[in-house]
């Protein structure tokens, strides 16, 4: 019977955490492409509450890297500062967990 404990060590391995990480930025990354497109053909939205979500589980780089390259959502002050502090809230909380 495996142990809960050897589950997670086998589940978070380095490799499978930079797989996520490069899979969650890029999807973010083209969901503001997405958006972005879909704001200029006046259809149907992704929502702030969304973009927020997907920075929030790790999608934060391709989150700026997405605002900047569509110039999307760079005049609201809560996405122009909110993805920046996001990010550096999950360093924080990352090298606190790995002293830990």
């Amino acid at each position: 019977m495996i142990n809960i404990e050897q589950l997670i060590q086998a589940i978070f391995t380095i490799k499978n955490i930079v797989i996520y990480l490069l899979a969650i930025n890029i999807i973010t990354f083209l969901i503001m492409w997405w958006d972005k497109h879909e704001a200029k053909v006046g259809d149907w939205r992704v929502s702030e509450k969304t973009l927020f979500m997907l920075v929030l589980i790790g999608g934060g780089i391709g989150g700026i890297i997405g605002m900047y390259t569509f110039r999307h959502k760079t005049k609201k002050w809560y996405f122009k500062y909110g993805f920046p502090i996001i990010i550096i809230l999950q360093i924080i909380l990352a090298i606190y967990f790995y002293i830990i």
